[in-house]
């Protein structure tokens, strides 16, 4: 068996796609878009970003920055491009989406073992090795045909994402740049807010109309970990200051003192002519939107080029399904990657990629499959998604509180981080020098 089928072009799909291929296997790579859109997607891009423009923290002594520096150590196509693409962010890693996605979609077209092609799959290939990584978006006929192979129904939950809005339509004078804690070079825009302007946002944000959610299939509930920021607004009047309006480390240079809350803008291009409202994900209605985010200081007057909107994400119980190694429990050759094993972020999707193709490749070629020290980020993900306790299985993101004890006391949060994320990266190198890849050519 020397080829390797992929369903679902996004972020985990072309981690999967590229590993394999780099194997020195040959990769049909399934994506159903344009020809198929989904709720969230706009384009027909690889790996296209439909919710943030950021992976998160690029810090070392952060679970994402740990987690980013892994799969750089692995070899990730994903974060590699996500490296050449990046916009200032101060200390996360932002990407120009379009730029982004659109050199993905440049390097998988150009590997001469990858053939893309265009198409919905609505049933289970009997092809073998397999990897699903159609995403919290698959289609229909696809779930049901999943839902079927693993002999349990799905689990959803509902995911929203924040509006866009014209680099040119922003109030310069009412705004002022800096990132938290001087980090970067003035990366965000920041909207400060007094507390009046605060309390009275609140109001008119808490009493604003939204899309019902039965207006979308299933009965998906809010997931904790990307609340639409109406839903965070109606936990009590303080709620989003201490949320993500919070102030802390920025200073308005205009009056020397920390605003009582501030809505930061982060750039969503390359060019700078698009920002995102950080942590505004929402389900707004598109008209209220407009009213009530104008209120804003600097955005009065925004131009409103993506309105924020909400969708259902679907994924399994991979506590229940699958292996450390991503392959489905009692059936072999198959692999699930991404969003869809109940991994949560892009990085994740990205991490589920790599694991699920480069196994693909291995069990084609009868090897010992890849299952990571516990130590290290990717391995402690994994092995949680494949452990969790099946019954109340939840998506869950990268965090240190994955990891295992150090084994010893060490002081302060950041220097406890930070021998976590060294433990890691050592562990990481020791392991990758039991099982090279069978080829470094990357484009033939």
């Amino acid at each position: 068996m020397d080829r390797v089928t992929v369903i679902g072009g996004g972020l985990a799909g072309a981690e999967a796609a590229w590993q394999a291929a780099r194997s020195g296997l040959q990769v049909d790579l399934f994506e159903m878009r344009p020809g198929k859109m989904t709720p969230a997607h706009r384009t027909g891009d690889l790996a296209e970003l439909v919710c943030s423009n950021s992976l998160g923290s690029n810090l070392p002594d952060s679970a994402l920055g740990l987690w980013k520096e892994e799969l750089r150590r692995l070899g990730s196509l994903v974060i590699a491009c996500a490296d050449e693409t990046a916009v200032p962010a101060g200390g996360a890693l932002a990407v120009g989406r379009e730029a982004f996605s659109g050199l993905i979609t440049e390097r998988l077209e150009r590997h001469a073992r990858i053939r893309i092609a265009r198409k919905e799959v609505q049933e289970i290939p009997a092809d073998r090795p397999l990897v699903i990584a159609t995403g919290p978006l698959t289609s229909d006929a696809l779930s049901v045909a999943i839902a079927g192979l693993t002999g349990e129904g799905y689990l959803s939950f509902y995911d929203a994402m924040a509006p866009i809005v014209a680099a040119d339509s922003i109030a310069t004078d009412r705004v002022f740049r800096s990132s938290r804690y001087d980090r970067g070079d003035g990366d965000y825009i920041n909207c400060p807010m007094d507390e009046d302007q605060y309390f009275r946002f609140v109001e008119e944000l808490v009493d604003a109309d939204t899309v019902p959610l039965s207006d979308f299939e299933g009965d998906g509930q809010l997931f904790e970990a990307c609340l639409p920021v109406e839903v965070i607004a109606r936990r009590g009047r303080d709620a989003l200051a201490y949320g993500p309006l919070r102030p802390v480390g920025l200073v308005d240079p205009r009056s020397g003192r920390r605003p009582h809350a501030v809505v930061q803008l982060r750039q969503d291009d390359l060019a700078g002519t698009l920002y995102n409202l950080v942590g505004f994900q929402t389900n707004l209605r598109w008209g209220e939107q407009q009213r009530v985010f104008r209120m804003i200081p600097g955005l009065e007057k925004a131009e409103f080029v993506r309105y924020g909107q909400m969708h259902r994400n679907t994924f399994i119980n991979g506590a229940a399904l699958l292996e450390p190694s991503l392959q489905l429990e009692r059936h072999g050759g198959i692999f699930f990657a991404g969003q869809i094993t109940g991994s949560e972020g892009y990085v994740s999707a990205v991490a589920g990629g790599w694991l699920a193709g480069a196994n693909a490749a291995r069990w084609a070629r009868e090897q010992l499959l890849v299952v990571f020290p516990s130590s290290t980020m990717i391995g402690a993900l994994f092995r949680y998604v494949s452990s969790a306790g099946a019954e109340d299985f939840q998506p869950m993101k990268p965090n240190l509180g994955l990891l295992p004890s150090l084994g010893h006391r060490v002081r302060g949060k950041k220097r406890r981080a930070q021998a976590f994320s060294q433990r890691a990266l050592e562990e990481l190198d020791s392991y990758q020098g039991g099982w090279p890849l069978e080829s470094a050519t990357e484009v033939a």
